[in-house]
């Protein structure tokens, strides 16, 4: 009995400083703390849609892609569209809100499998910031959602300014430095393997057939990212192009 009223006072602990977290990040008091736990559980930790933040990463990449077009089309009436598609385009790329993440401290509260080394080379920050925008909206209603985005994540983190001349895509970035040089550039998939459950890739960037870096990711597309953002470091090549 004495055991059994241990694991429930550890549980009511443990909830409770999770809660004092998360009100400490959302700046208010959420209403639906189960909704909240399951946006910050990442898929590692448990497959089931139900136990994971997969579906809410879908609604706040949704819901945040819209904040940031109403955004960018207020901010700037004249300009065009291929303009306001490239600007959010960078605004809400994996990368940039990965970064995001871990300055709000969004890294502390989330649960995954920290044994995964493979995690590491991925932005489940970034997607957890998704999931939680979805956890918000779900919680508190669009408008209030709109204010809470607004406030915490697009005016102290995305500077349209700063982005305009910032290049995410690495892979078009070492294909024009290629060029450039004269250079043969190649993406190799090296490996693919079933790690946790998941299929993991290993992808090379190959220069004149030579591998000059590697990415892991869960998809090709993201392995290729990473391995050309260590091959554009191992080169040192500038954060903007020559004409960008």
């Amino acid at each position: 009995m004495q055991v059994l009223r241990l694991f429930h006072w550890l549980a009511f602990r443990k909830r409770n400083s999770f809660t004092r977290e998360l009100t400490n990040l959302l700046g208010y008091h959420p209403y639906s703390i189960d909704l909240y736990e399951t946006a910050l559980t990442h898929r590692s930790l448990g497959d089931q849609t139900d136990q994971n933040n997969e579906r809410l990463e879908y609604l706040g990449d949704a819901i945040l892609s819209a904040l940031v077009a109403d955004y960018l089309f207020k901010r700037y009436p004249y300009k065009g569209e291929g303009y306001l598609t490239e600007m959010r385009s960078k605004m809400v790329n994996r990368q940039q809100l990965n970064h995001i993440a871990l300055r709000m401290g969004l890294k502390k509260i989330t649960r995954y499998n920290k044994s995964d080394g493979s995690l590491r080379l991925s932005h489940i920050f970034g997607n957890t910031l998704e999931a939680l925008i979805g956890a918000v909206y779900l919680d508190i209603g669009y408008k209030r959602t709109e204010k809470w985005v607004m406030k915490n994540i697009i005016l102290p983190h995305m500077f349209v300014d700063e982005l305009e001349t910032k290049e995410f895509n690495h892979k078009n970035k070492l294909y024009a430095w290629a060029s450039r040089n004269g250079a043969m550039l190649e993406f190799e998939t090296l490996d693919e393997r079933i790690e946790n459950g998941r299929r993991l890739f290993t992808v090379a960037a190959m220069l004149n057939g030579e591998p000059i870096a590697e990415g892991k990711a869960f998809n090709k597309k993201d392995a290729s990212q990473i391995a050309a953002q260590a091959a554009v470091d191992k080169l040192g090549l500038p954060a903007t192009e020559p004409g960008d």
